[in-house]
């Protein structure tokens, strides 16, 4: 019955009658208000107004596979979805299911991450239902060293999401950064399993702060949110599967060539570095230089005093030599 109701409300603009409900489902009006009590329990908001009836004020952004394969418009991508409500790290539990078998195409999604991990071993806050923090199980037929550019691909994907849903001026911090008004609201980080000219498996993980209204101290400055950027909330389900439409179809464009010489123009309209000066911090030295946009290979090429430099993702960190960006 409550489910019932609560569709009902969804389709209906303006204030439903009790009196409606009730002749439409041939319950008793205390059954409806029993129904409407434990709806508001489960977080909606519905307004009551004496000889108007009820309205749907607000829906909590819950997350499930049934309402991520909703949206989902892809032949693979998020097929099956697995929503997880407490998760070590999705990265993590896609690695457990690919070593027991798991398919291409499977992605878990946590809405509350214990362990959440970026690159070089950073934490990722992962605060419960707050954010999208998912990751997706790849088996290509594709050569190891090549593995790394699909956190570039799904920079692309992730940022044309982000767009659909109505966050204005959505950037791409190479290699695996999203970036809106200087800050970052998502970032990517892939893992692989491989033996030495063969992938097992390739796990991409994806952490994108969605309705965040504030930051730990240590991040604030840096960081955003889907909310703050928009000032509203949007559903997290339709997001994912956003994502992963936009995937699948940068990837169909990868695989053609193993490389993003097909995305290529594309990548370098978002970049958010290009023709800036940055700096590069690697495990051997840092240095400064002007980036200069990106090659097939992934690659950022960074022009410095001693010529141009090819830069490879692996343990490298690049960021603005005044800030973030």
């Amino acid at each position: 019955m409550r489910e019932e109701i609560l569709k009902l409300l969804q389709e209906t603009d303006g204030f439903l009658s009790g009196q409606e409900i009730s002749e439409r489902f041939g319950v008793s009006r205390t059954s409806i208000w029993k129904a409407i009590r434990q709806l508001e329990e489960a977080g909606y908001e519905i307004e009551a107004v004496r000889n108007k009836g009820y309205r749907l004020s607000f829906e909590p952004d819950f997350l499930t596979a049934a309402l991520v394969e909703k949206y989902l418009d892809t032949e693979w991508a998020g097929r099956p979805t697995q929503v997880f409500d407490e998760v070590d790290s999705t990265n993590s539990e896609v690695k457990r299911q690919a070593e027991d078998g798991a398919g291409h195409g499977l992605l878990v999604i946590g809405e509350q991450q214990s362990s959440g991990r970026g690159r070089r071993g950073r934490t990722w806050e992962s605060p419960k239902g707050a954010g999208i923090f998912m990751s997706l199980l790849l088996k290509p037929d594709i050569a190891p060293g090549h593995a790394s550019m699909l956190t570039l691909v799904m920079g692309l994907a992730v940022r044309d999401a982000l767009e659909q849903m109505g966050v204005p001026d959505v950037k791409i911090k190479w290699p695996n950064d999203i970036i809106c008004s200087g800050k970052k609201i998502c970032g990517i980080l892939t893992e692989m399993s491989a033996q030495m000219d063969y992938i097992n498996y390739i796990v991409v993980g994806v952490g994108i702060n969605v309705h965040n209204r504030e930051f730990p101290e240590a991040v604030e400055r840096v960081a955003t949110s889907v909310l703050q950027q928009t000032g509203r909330r949007i559903c997290r389900a339709e997001l994912a599967a956003k994502c992963m439409e936009q995937f699948e179809k940068y990837y169909a464009v990868f695989l053609k060539t193993e490389d993003l010489s097909g995305l290529l123009d594309l990548y370098q309209s978002h970049l958010v570095n290009c023709d800036r000066k940055v700096l590069v911090s690697d495990l051997k030295q840092d240095y400064t230089g002007i980036a200069r946009g990106i090659n097939a290979d992934g690659e950022l090429l960074v022009e410095t005093g001693d010529g141009l430099k090819y830069v490879s993702a692996g343990e490298v960190s690049v960021r603005g030599v005044y800030g973030y960006v």
